[in-house]
């Protein structure tokens, strides 16, 4: 699943995967075990409460490099096509 990141539209980074969940604008968002306890919990939450399926990855920089960018990634959401 983390191979195909790349070719879909993504948020990268919690206040844009926040907003994204938010607003209705993603049906999966990605977290890194090795991220933030503050932050994991907090997108968790919002997840459960949305439904919206929370897939937990390794690392940040395994995320990170999911997504295409040279820094490791907390958090990352695949955007809803319209």
């Amino acid at each position: 699943m983390l191979e195909t990141l790349q070719e879909k539209p993504l948020k990268v980074g919690m206040k844009q995967v926040q907003r994204a969940v938010e607003n209705g604008e993603t049906s999966e968002v990605y977290l890194a075990e090795d991220a933030d306890d503050f932050i994991l919990h907090r997108l968790l939450e919002l997840c459960k409460q949305r439904n919206i399926a929370a897939i937990k990855v390794p690392t940040m920089k395994e995320l990170g490099q999911a997504c295409g960018i040279d820094v490791g990634a907390a958090v990352a959401c695949v955007v809803r096509e319209n």
